[in-house]
């Protein structure tokens, strides 16, 4: 794809990688570039030095945006404790994560509301999304939730109940999974309306390329849950990408996934600093130190110390989003067999020639595509025999397999009855489309009266059947849709009998009969399209795939409506 007159969203614009990716693309002359980050003035800073750096590039054409992209717009310039601390935006934050993916909560979210105000061509994530995701860490946070039930239990107060309520919640608002499907259905489907042709994420190994004996850690293990709660954060991300790659109307997605460290940003000397904040030296003298006895406290006031009213000040390579490391730690570090590293230029390069159509072979999801086993001619040479052997079975023992289930969605089990009861009713598509769409209804209806055991078949399995006015549901103990979420008893509207129907319920209204009238007339007119001196191997179905519509196969139907009308086919082998 050509950069060049092209809106370009860079996402982590201020961080090692970001500033290297913003500096390269500069050069293939974009009409602008939205220099994105989480606070304000990185988004400011990073576009004042460009604007230095390039003094022949439109100042204008960089413009500094800022906010958590993982949150909804409201919170988006909130600090993540400044949320969890309030209750209400705590518990709005948890429905939002674990619930279900709305229109309106799409609207409301950071990336929706920024990709929609621009409407970038080419979107460059550099944001480290496994570390932002992985180091809430869920560890502690369970524990926390462990001591406070042990105290609940010790003493049933009101605080113990209330700090518990407290902890559980900042405990689901950690969930990593539910936070990062989100975060790809959210970030998929605002690319979509923005208008984004490709997508290109700098992702991460979680460990600097180096395996579980990593000896680099936080904690006292080796390697540290949490380090590995990162790897295994990228590794559902880079599947999720993978998965949005593989969809028709996705951007095109690609991630390139650094494995060995990223240096550097500057060397210098200067204040060192710890989560933003410069560290305070304090000394403990000999006279003063600590005599070990039955317990330890890992943290205990300033008091016990002498302060030096001074920070610590060294000489220091910046390596980003990583923090700072002293010369011998990047010694360490960079020596041969540690985890090494990789220049962001290096990176921005490559970047760069992947979105331009070059192939430079670290494409991650190109490289999924390549090393997965796709379909195969024997599978699908044996196709037929097995569909042939499953009808002499039918035949034999006198009942036809339709839908158990097990395959789901809901959605697909309705279909299957509903095209099979039509089946039952008229026998082949072309009688359907002769059909009024009322003595259709009547008809379905009288069969699923009439045959006790169809009609038990259905409704055992969970798939309601919708009588043709509307309120009467011939239903089982249980039903798929709506699903169960907590709540045993929902409120019915006649909007929510539409989706419930539509979603997995077999619907024999009216307005129903007509749906798949015009659905058959719709197979018979893309077919009959077809020219019929045409025999390549441009067309799948023919007249002879439908059996020239003297029948009605079930599951060629629910696979021709997943097809054209849920848009769920494949693009990739």
């Amino acid at each position: 794809m050509d950069i060049k007159g092209k809106t370009v969203l860079i996402l982590g614009a201020w961080g090692l990688v970001g500033s290297a990716i913003t500096r390269r693309i500069v050069q293939e002359k974009p009409k602008s570039i939205i220099v994105a980050s989480l606070k304000q003035w990185e988004a400011e800073e990073a576009v004042e030095k460009l604007r230095k750096e390039f003094p022949d590039f439109d100042g204008n054409s960089f413009i500094p945006w800022w906010g958590n992209i993982f949150v909804r717009n409201e919170f988006k310039d909130m600090d993540r404790e400044e949320i969890l601390s309030n209750p209400e935006h705590r518990r709005t934050l948890i429905n939002d994560v674990i619930g279900e993916l709305t229109d309106e909560n799409l609207k409301q979210s950071t990336i929706y509301n920024l990709l929609n105000q621009f409407k970038p061509e080419i979107v460059i994530d550099c944001v480290n999304t496994a570390t932002a995701i992985a180091y809430q860490n869920i560890f502690a946070a369970a524990t926390e939730v462990l001591h406070s039930i042990d105290k609940f239990k010790a003493s049933d107060g009101k605080k113990e109940k209330e700090n518990l309520i407290e902890l559980t919640e900042k405990l689901l608002a950690t969930l990593y999974i539910p936070q990062l499907i989100k975060h790809v259905q959210i970030l998929y489907r605002s690319m979509q309306e923005a208008g984004t042709k490709i997508y290109v994420k700098i992702g991460t190994s979680g460990t600097g390329g180096m395996g579980l004996n990593i000896p680099y850690t936080h904690s006292e293990e080796r390697p540290s849950r949490v380090l590995l709660s990162k790897s295994a954060v990228a590794g559902a991300h880079t599947l999720l990408l993978f998965l949005m790659g593989r969809t028709p109307d996705a951007p095109i997605t690609k991630e390139i996934k650094p494995t060995a460290a990223i240096a550097w940003k500057k060397i210098g000397f200067g204040e060192i600093k710890l989560r933003g904040k410069p560290v305070e030296l304090i000394d403990c003298p000999p006279e003063r130190a600590f005599k070990l006895n039955k317990t330890l406290e890992l943290k205990i006031t300033e008091d016990n110390f002498e302060k030096l009213n001074e920070t610590l000040k060294s000489v220091f390579i910046d390596t980003g989003e990583n923090g700072l490391f002293s010369r011998a730690e990047f010694e360490t570090l960079s020596t041969p067999g540690q985890m090494e590293y990789v220049t962001p230029e290096e990176i921005a390069e490559t970047v760069v020639f992947e979105i331009k159509g070059g192939n430079t072979g670290h494409d991650i999801i190109n490289a999924l595509d390549h090393a997965t086993l796709e379909p195969t001619y024997r599978a699908g040479f044996l196709t037929e025999a097995a569909l042939k052997k499953m009808r002499e079975l039918e035949k034999q023992h006198n009942v036809e397999s339709i839908a158990f289930e097990l395959l789901g969605p809901p959605r697909l089990s309705k279909l299957l009855y509903e095209a099979h009861l039509l089946k039952l009713a008229y026998g082949s598509i072309e009688n359907v489309v002769n059909q009024d769409p009322k003595d259709m209804s009547q008809k379905c209806a009288e069969i699923i009266k009439s045959n006790k055991r169809l009609r038990a078949q259905i409704i055992s399995i969970g798939i309601p059947i919708l009588m043709p006015d509307g309120e009467t549901l011939i239903r089982g103990n249980e039903i798929k849709i709506p699903p169960y979420r907590g709540e045993n008893t929902v409120e019915i509207t006649p909007e929510k009998i539409n989706q419930w129907a539509y979603d997995g319920w077999v619907d024999l209204r009216i307005e129903n009969m007509n749906v798949w009238k015009r659905r058959f007339e719709r197979i018979i007119k893309e077919t009959e399209e077809i020219p019929s001196e045409d025999t390549s191997s441009r067309f799948v179905r023919t007249k002879e795939y439908w059996e020239d519509f003297k029948t009605i196969n079930e599951g060629k139907i629910a696979g021709w409506i997943l097809d054209r009308e849920e848009r769920g086919t494949r693009i990739k082998s």
